[in-house]
């Protein structure tokens, strides 16, 4: 499929300059270009990072207006306000997110892995997590990613090569956290973070989809996706160790999302 929407090149621009000029200062101080102290950049990474998180939204915002004036970018604001997503939405991506989390986190024990502790202090504050998460933690990337440009990609080039573009697109935007001391990217393979945005662009379309094409189903599923990470932790918080869950994590999804996209086109 492809159509005569045009590459969202503005809109990309923006969300790299936005989110990379912001964690600059924090690479910079991190190999000691910039002195910075260690009390001073640990009171200032997690605000600066969740600033950066922010790329994607200006740069769907200053591409709207650019393009079509102010009164798009309030009604494109206006449209995350509907939670209206229908129960599927909100259930099926506890059920894939949530068994594909638990058999990345699980079944390394089987083989004689130690037990990853969960990150959270309490399994009772799940949902203030969950709720910091859609916010804060990740969510609102999805003002831009799916909220903005996948439909467009889509239009022009249909579920795969749109979900595959973007999903690449979205793992080069982290590149800059793997040289922040303390972020997950640290502990993870780069090649197999691009399999997991891919395969998690392929289910997020497909979840937007079924809402609706309500926006705020992205917001909801990354944060969903994210907190469980804090309940089933996927990685180990070490450098130079197996990441054996990272990668069943990465494979699963990207084959969960391979095999919607699938079912999508068939029933087409």
């Amino acid at each position: 499929m492809e159509s005569n929407a045009r590459f969202p090149y503005r809109f990309f621009v923006i969300t790299f300059i936005w989110s990379w000029i912001i964690w600059t200062p924090l690479i910079l101080g991190n190999f000691g270009i910039i002195p910075v102290s260690d009390k001073l950049m640990s009171i200032l990474k997690m605000p600066v990072l969740m600033l950066g998180v922010f790329g994607p939204l200006a740069g769907a915002l200053f591409t709207l207006y650019k393009e079509k004036g102010k009164g798009s970018s309030r009604k494109y604001l206006r449209s995350f306000f509907d939670f209206n997503l229908g129960w599927r939405t909100y259930v099926f991506p506890i059920i894939i997110f949530g068994g594909s989390t638990f058999i990345a986190w699980f079944s390394p024990e089987l083989f004689g892995e130690k037990r990853l502790s969960m990150l959270l202090p309490s399994i009772w504050v799940f949902i203030p997590c969950l709720l910091f998460m859609i916010i804060l933690g990740g969510g609102q990337e999805e003002f831009g990613w799916r909220g903005y440009a996948l439909p467009i990609l889509e239009s022009k080039f249909g579920l795969w090569f749109a979900n595959i573009i973007l999903g690449i697109i979205w793992a080069f935007w982290h590149l800059p956290l793997w040289f922040i001391a303390g972020t997950s990217q640290t502990y993870m393979n780069f090649g197999g973070f691009i399999l997991l945005m891919v395969g998690y662009s392929f289910i997020l379309s497909w979840l937007l989809k079924i809402s609706g094409n309500r926006p705020f189903s992205g917001l909801y599923v990354h944060g969903l996706f994210n907190a469980l990470i804090s309940l089933m932790p996927t990685f180990i918080m070490q450098k130079n160790v197996p990441q054996t869950r990272f990668w069943i994590w990465a494979i699963l999804t990207l084959l969960i999302g391979i095999s919607i996209t699938i079912l999508r086109k068939r029933n087409r």
